[in-house]
């Protein structure tokens, strides 16, 4: 059902780029937009886990360094049919991680200080399935192509805005509708973009939830660990935490303030707590 609601968003935001496209730059517009988002979003998927890993001050580990942690990796790799991804710890204090890379052959997982200090074994197996199932599902590639077509309606309603600007929007007779529909599209096509992709990684973390739950072998673990996520990351501001990749982290990062909900790229967690405990265990 997520995968379906995913595709189904891509779809949507596809639809009003092509109707965008056309309407307000022509073909050659459309094109034009596609290339430049598509240029930027593919350097940012192709060096994701540079990016990310760098931004957080993510330090690599040795198993001898972090044995329980590599040793819960093993053991869910193995029942999720995943190479062993290369492993980091990041420097704070906040309970929190993410998983990064293009495919499952250069995927890493970072998890923070604070999340070895404050998970048990079967929390950390919980937490640690979740991200790897967000390798196993790519959505990496996902989001990256939900934020090229993002990207290249927001440049379509840039140039709508410069049309409005030089008075290009049709002929004499219909210049008042098509400036009309341009300024709507200017105003109103930007946060349609961000919203619908925001409902993608929604959609993602629901799928990564249940993913991570098959692998742990058990959605308690999750589950609790989601509820003490809840509790801290709100108090422990996390230093390196950027809007650019909140969206990868377990938990939002700036916590889950109620107005900032329908822009929030996480679903509420108590949500995701209930989906969780809803699941039966899963056999060994």
């Amino acid at each position: 059902m997520n995968m379906f609601k995913t595709v189904l968003l891509l779809g949507i935001m596809t639809a009003v780029l092509l109707w965008a496209g056309d309407a307000m730059a022509g073909q050659t517009g459309l094109i034009l937009a596609l290339i430049f988002a598509a240029a930027l979003n593919f350097s940012s998927w192709f060096f994701s886990d540079k990016i990310a890993l760098k931004a957080h001050k993510a330090q690599p580990v040795t198993e001898a360094q972090a044995p329980e942690l590599y040793g819960v990796l093993h053991e869910l790799t193995g029942r999720a049919g995943l190479p062993m991804p290369r492993v980091y710890v990041i420097p704070e204090d906040q309970p929190n991680a993410f998983a990064t890379g293009r495919n499952p052959q250069h995927a890493a997982v970072a998890v923070t200080r604070g999340l070895l200090q404050a998970m048990n074994r079967e929390e950390l197996k919980g937490v640690l399935g979740h991200e790897l199932a967000h390798v196993k599902h790519r959505d990496i590639l996902i989001m990256s192509v939900a934020a090229t077509l993002a990207g290249a309606i927001i440049v379509l309603a840039r140039l709508a805005g410069w049309a409005l600007l030089f008075g290009g929007f049709g002929g004499r007779s219909g210049r008042d509708r098509g400036a009309l529909g341009g300024l709507l599209f200017y105003l109103l096509a930007p946060l349609a973009a961000i919203l619908i992709q925001m409902a993608i990684s929604r959609s993602r973390e629901f799928s990564a939830d249940e993913g991570g739950a098959q692998f742990a072998g058990d959605p308690h673990g999750l589950a609790s660990a989601l509820r003490k996520l809840g509790a801290l990351t709100p108090r422990i501001p996390m230093r390196t935490a950027k809007p650019t990749t909140a969206h990868m982290m377990i938990a939002n990062p700036f916590g889950g303030r109620p107005m900032m909900r329908l822009f929030s790229t996480h679903p509420p967690i108590e949500e995701r707590i209930r989906r969780l405990e809803e699941m039966g265990a899963y056999p060994a």
